[in-house]
């Protein structure tokens, strides 16, 4: 397999997994392991879907985390895509992990409505036109809502969710309002909130959110995860999460 220039290949620690990524480009962060992490109770035989999948890692880490039938991963910009059907290939997940090319609001023509188990989904944290902008443009599309909206991936997700389907998303505590808001208002009920913090000095800097649809309200609040401990070192729990315990 030839790499682009720029491109490494990562190895994840976990399952012999590896992806490819662009060291130039926008590279996946914490929040993207801690929401595989969040989302490994996904059921047995499920067909899952990660909107907005950039070059894999979400689905890469629950295609060894869960014992999910199939997982898409939808991607619009084809550079990133190119790059997630190497990681495909290197870590021979061609018969569980497929990706497509396109734009999520596009998929009702692709995905049958009410036919989906779960989506996970890391989307663009910031609004169009907020935040400061970064030239390259895989970081912009990756970082802010410049093609769809926090509200399309939740549409998007009610009507290719199945009745009772799991939503996983990872998000900024700034936006948590909006985020129930639009859930509950399109039929994904809240039910599991986790809140991430980098100590435990600091303000949150992420939340996981779990909903479902067509459920009845009942939201419960995880203990909080906690990514430093007081020595600057990473904690237990991300150590596991790291699969770095013992090493």
């Amino acid at each position: 397999m030839k790499l682009n220039k720029n491109e490494t290949i990562e190895d994840l620690q976990f399952k012999n997994l590896k992806i490819i990524q662009d060291k130039t480009g926008f590279c996946f962060g914490i929040d993207s392991v801690l929401l595989s992490d969040f989302a490994k109770e996904i059921k047995e035989s499920s067909k899952v879907l990660d909107l907005g999948t950039g070059t894999g890692i979400i689905a890469t880490l629950l295609c060894g985390k869960t014992k999910l039938k199939e997982i898409i991963g939808i991607e619009i910009q084809k550079e990133v895509y190119e790059m997630a059907k190497k990681s495909i290939q290197i870590n021979k997940l061609e018969n569980k992990f497929k990706i497509i090319n396109e734009d999520i609001l596009n998929l009702e023509k692709i995905i049958e409505k009410n036919s989906i188990d779960a989506i996970v989904t890391n989307p663009p944290y910031k609004k169009k036109g907020t935040g400061l902008k970064n030239e390259d443009e895989k970081k912009i599309i990756s970082r802010h809502e410049t093609t769809a909206t926090l509200k399309d991936f939740i549409i998007v997700s009610q009507k290719l969710l199945k009745d009772k389907g799991e939503f996983y998303m990872v998000h900024k505590p700034e936006r948590l309002v909006d985020i129930l808001q639009i859930m509950r208002e399109y039929k994904i009920e809240p039910k599991i909130l986790r809140f991430i913090y980098s100590n435990k000095n600091s303000e949150p800097k992420l939340v996981l959110i779990k909903g479902i649809k067509n459920a009845k309200p009942f939201l419960k609040i995880q203990k909080n995860l906690y990514i430093y401990d007081e020595n600057g070192s990473y904690t237990e729990e991300i150590n596991k999460i790291y699969n770095k315990i013992g090493e």
